[in-house]
């Protein structure tokens, strides 16, 4: 419910910014995101016993910025009592400007330590194949093969080790 709610005030901001604003926005919002991984803010924010002029405030102070679009975006949701939704509506708006600007970021789990030409040679593979900039960060994990995940396309490619000592096994099985 909150992410369809969320895709609205998204796609206000998207129709009532430009670029610059909105890489703006996001950066803000996304700071913003942060503070209500504290427990105490994030009570003050859904607290009925403090005021809406109050909440506003406190979100407001927390970032420095001059834009009025933000600042009145902010009022908006704070009018509405949906400043809980920030974290929600960075995602989405973070989901609507990869869309827009066709620019996808992604990971790479392997067990493993990737050299940046290997995980650039992905981003450029993955870049040509869906016609789109990929970003991939690498992550040395316990995974035993390798995984590239692209969340916003919906993607998940990966090869196995162990999988493929299995498939390997099967395949001679067969042949005997």
């Amino acid at each position: 419910m909150s992410g369809a709610i969320a895709k609205k005030y998204v796609n206000a901001l998207m129709s009532s910014c430009n670029d610059a604003e909105l890489t703006e926005v996001y950066g803000l919002l996304t700071q913003l995101a942060g503070a209500f991984t504290i427990e105490k803010f994030h009570n003050i924010i859904l607290s009925p016993d403090v005021s809406v002029n109050a909440k506003e405030a406190l979100v407001l102070s927390l970032v420095e910025t001059q834009n009025m679009k933000f600042q009145n975006f902010i009022k908006l949701l704070s009018h509405n009592d949906r400043l809980a939704l920030i974290a929600v509506v960075a995602k989405e708006l973070k989901y609507q400007l990869s869309l827009k600007n066709n620019t996808y970021e992604g990971s790479v789990s392997t067990n493993f330590k990737m050299s940046p030409a290997q995980v650039s040679m992905l981003e450029e593979n993955f870049s040509k194949k869906f016609n789109a900039k990929i970003k991939l960060d690498a992550n040395k994990n316990s995974y035993p093969g390798i995984k590239v995940e692209l969340d916003d396309l919906g993607v998940e490619v990966s090869f196995s080790v162990e999988r493929l000592k299995a498939q390997l096994t099967e395949h001679i099985l067969k042949a005997i």
